[in-house]
């Protein structure tokens, strides 16, 4: 402990001298490398840099989750997409890890059922890990399945639901779960979700893939896709992009 103590204090000694022989402020401006420019997008388009995962004209970035087949979604006039009950999920054709991901959708205008019977559905990255999406808007469920929760892991900060059919926004940024050589973890995926402008997670850990049933664990992966899920309830999607981080 000696050691350790009379370490440190020499440490922040040399700091302090190091600091003391600066007198220039040129000396602590950094140059190298120049910062990379993205055009913020105008209004609801995404930045330069984004890959557009949808942008209402077609599913071409999309496949079914089950077996690859082509998405038969219902692709509606307004530039949105919405959930075709019993056609299942789709994911995207691209895997990503590391990622800012955009995404608006619209819950049922008609409201039927309650709980999690209400405009059901899920943002799933890296194809394991499940942002709900969920009417919660005067409807109470369990606290970790609701709206912007990780789900059944993370209770969201706050519930910032706006009203059935009206649109609502998330942004999230996402870092993946690292694991070595020998498929040991190393490091838990994290989260910020941003729900209508609102932060809802903040850097949450992830436990590992979100199950309906039993306690998450970690499985070593690579890079995965975006899945979007049927739940059998009519929620629409649509201005989806990514960012790679």
């Amino acid at each position: 402990m000696k050691r350790f103590l009379i370490s440190s204090f020499t440490f922040l000694a040399f700091s302090n001298i190091l600091s003391a022989q600066i007198t220039d402020p040129k000396a602590t401006e950094t140059w190298q490398p120049e910062v990379r420019v993205v055009t913020p997008g105008e209004g609801t388009k995404p930045p330069s840099d984004a890959i557009v995962l949808f942008d209402g004209s077609n599913f071409s970035e999309w496949q079914s989750a089950k077996d690859s087949s082509k998405v038969t979604w219902t692709l509606n006039s307004d530039g949105s997409a919405t959930v075709r009950p019993t056609a299942g999920d789709i994911v995207t054709k691209k895997s990503f890890g590391d990622c800012q991901l955009h995404i608006e959708f619209r819950e049922p205008v008609v409201v039927k059922g309650e709980s999690q019977g209400r405009g059901n559905s899920g943002i799933f990255l890296q194809t394991r890990y499940e942002v709900q999406v969920l009417d919660c808007y005067q409807n109470r469920t369990y606290s970790n399945g609701q709206t912007a929760s990780i789900y059944k892991q993370s209770i969201p900060l706050v519930n910032a639901c706006r009203k059935p059919g009206e649109w609502q926004t998330y942004d999230i940024l996402y870092t993946a779960p690292r694991f070595n050589s020998d498929s040991i973890l190393v490091a838990p995926g994290r989260v910020t979700v941003i729900h209508n402008g609102v932060v809802a997670q903040l850097n949450t850990e992830i436990k590992g893939p979100t199950e309906y049933i039993g306690l998450p664990k970690y499985v070593a992966h690579g890079k995965s896709g975006i899945k979007l899920q049927d739940h059998g309830d009519l929620v629409s999607f649509r201005n989806i992009w990514i960012r790679e981080l």
